[in-house]
């Protein structure tokens, strides 16, 4: 076997790796001198065999090359280079064990922020608001309270405006502590909201369904669904209007009565004499196909339990007089509703309902498979999600005019 020559420094190199070198080593022309360490014995250069395979690697085809003090110090920086990789390797090792095994610190607790409702919405006497109220809803450091008392401590106060404008209630402008933000609250229409003017520079926030305001909160919304589909109830009538307060200047009784004329619409609730109980309405819209989902008045964003409830959690489909159809798909696919103003009259739209087939009509529920109807009623949720918004608002706005802004 021969060996190239261009790789005998090669050979060489790796020839001396694994011999020991002498702890100190001096040289001088083909001579050693060792220091003398007594515990360490100097190991016998050419007691290897020639022939053997060894050789290849110690053997060079030229002179003779004994260990120098360059050879010995090129190994103790090899061996020195090795023992501080390893050494890191094991710190490295160490430190991400600590880290593993280190229990993880509890979020930092946040402070509860304080919720005064100065009237309960619609009635004198509010609800039960233990400490917990707002848990069920996401917002467990939120403490809703009635108790006004609590004015000069609470970190935010809220005013619904039906009481204000009735003068149920009044604003304790004189007690207000400085930099309190105070919220004004409302989920009627501009059309039922009077007395704006009284309160210009007063309120910091709003809350209501409009989706500019500071809290927004709408009537409801469709939230991702994983179950089972819930089974479509069995249809047998038409279409289904339930109605409390019936105007005949109103743009919803004069679409109603123009309807009439090509399509059976059987109404119910106050104002037709056949009202119904709270938990009878949803079955009772169930069996009809569509249900009429006109709102009283039409104003931006204005979508109320009238299609939330009455017509989608019933599993009827909506025929929506309201808002643009661009707002409705906003918060529900565009498939979802029938929207009056897709046809060029009343009896266009009775002709749509009633000539359609099977197969089209059980493509408004599409959503059912992926989606369910979560209902935003309950004003302490309504109140609880102040507290949600409540590290990211303003404290230094105010609303200067707040009857241009909700009427505009």
């Amino acid at each position: 076997m021969s060996l190239d020559p261009r790789l005998g420094p090669a050979f060489l190199f790796l020839g001396w790796m694994p011999t020991p070198c002498p702890p100190a080593c001096l040289s001088t022309s083909r001579t050693h001198r060792l220091l003398p360490f007594p515990d360490w014995k100097a190991p016998s250069w050419g007691s290897r065999k020639k022939g053997s395979d060894l050789q290849l690697f110690l053997v060079h085809p030229g002179p003779r090359v004994e260990p120098t003090a360059q050879g010995c110090n090129l190994t103790r920086r090899l061996r020195a280079w090795g023992g501080l990789a390893g050494g890191v390797t094991l710190l490295v090792l160490w430190l991400r064990w600590l880290l593993e095994s280190a229990p993880v610190d509890a979020p930092m607790p946040q402070p509860t922020v304080t919720i005064l409702i100065w009237h309960w919405p619609f009635t004198n006497r509010s609800p039960e608001l233990p400490g917990d109220t707002c848990s069920p809803y996401g917002m467990a450091s939120c403490r809703l309270s009635a108790n006004r008392s609590l004015l000069a401590s609470a970190d935010a106060v809220v005013f619904h405006h039906r009481e204000l404008q009735t003068l149920q209630s009044r604003l304790p402008l004189d007690q207000r502590p400085r930099g309190q933000p105070w919220v004004w609250a409302s989920m009627e229409s501009p059309s039922n909201t009077h007395g704006l003017h009284h309160f210009r520079g007063i309120f910091n926030w709003v809350l209501s369904y409009r989706r500019d305001s500071d809290i927004f909160v709408p009537y409801g919304r469709l939230e991702p669904y994983s179950g089972p589909t819930p089974p479509l109830p069995a249809k047998s009538k038409m279409a289904a209007w339930v109605v409390s307060n019936f105007q005949q200047r109103q743009q919803r009784a004069r679409l109603y009565r123009q309807l009439a004329r090509y399509l059976q619409v059987d109404v119910f609730g106050r104002a037709s004499g056949r009202p119904l109980c709270a938990h009878c309405l949803l079955s009772t819209v169930a069996q009809y196909r569509f249900y009429l989902s006109f709102e009283n008045s039409q104003h931006r964003d204005y979508i109320t339990e009238k299609f939330w409830r009455n017509a989608l959690a019933a599993g009827a489909v909506p025929v929506v007089l309201g808002p643009p159809r661009a707002t409705y798909e906003a918060f529900v696919p565009p498939d979802a509703f029938v929207h009056v103003d897709d046809f060029s009259s009343a009896r266009e739209l009775a002709i749509f309902l009633v000539s359609m087939n099977e197969s089209r009509y059980q493509r408004f529920f599409a959503w059912r498979e992926r989606l369910r109807v979560r209902l935003l009623g309950d004003w302490r949720e309504r109140f609880c999600t102040i507290c949600a918004r409540y590290p990211h608002l303003p404290r230094s706005q105010v609303y200067d005019d707040l009857e241009s802004w909700f009427k505009g």
